[in-house]
């Protein structure tokens, strides 16, 4: 059976890290009634039908297409499951496309250290620049070594975006990242990132 766009919006995706996944998804069913109550208790016809694992992730599939409050609720429920890590849980969306982009002309070692840069360290600098406002990340940035003798790093960056392509619009923009100059590239599907 082939799914249509409104089908398609009935999904809420939420990433988060596989072990969240894991846990999430231990304990479904009851996830699913707790949600479904919380829904009720504010007055939302939506509801919550079933939940699946993916690899970067869950996925809520739904009565309905959600609007911002059922969003709100849905986030703050998950956020606070029992035994979830919450830095390692994205904010839920509905399925979109995705661009692929690279940042290069950074070092891959932190400044005065031996210690590689960490994804955190990029996603929280990229967070604070104004030309990364309203963009959600689809999944964890990967950061590549690039030819050993070099210690350059190539930055991986995978984000949610319209058909049309409008949040690419990153492409060739350069910014600050301490005393580096940072350019955002195109990039095809990566390997190794959902």
């Amino acid at each position: 059976m082939k799914s249509t766009v409104n089908d398609l919006n009935k999904q809420v995706i939420v990433s988060m890290n596989g072990d969240n996944t894991n846990k999430f998804m231990l304990h479904s069913s009851d996830h699913i009634t707790n949600i479904n109550r919380l829904l009720k208790n504010i007055k939302s016809n939506y509801k919550t039908d079933y939940i699946r694992a993916k690899k970067s992730g869950i996925i809520i599939i739904t009565n309905k297409v959600a609007l911002s409050l059922d969003f709100q609720t849905l986030e703050n429920y998950v956020k606070n499951a029992n035994q979830i890590n919450t830095d390692k849980v994205k904010t839920p969306c509905l399925p979109q496309s995705k661009s692929y982009l690279k940042l290069i002309s950074l070092p891959y070692y932190a400044e005065n250290t031996n210690l590689p840069i960490s994804s955190d360290d990029i996603e929280k600098v990229l967070k604070n620049n104004h030309i990364f406002n309203d963009i959600s990340f689809a999944s964890y940035l990967r950061i590549i070594k690039v030819p050993p003798k070099l210690d350059m790093a190539i930055i991986w960056i995978n984000i949610w975006d319209s058909q049309s392509g409008t949040n690419a619009k990153l492409i060739n923009c350069s910014f600050n990242i301490e005393k580096f100059i940072a350019t955002v590239y195109g990039a095809y599907m990566n390997l190794g990132i959902s």
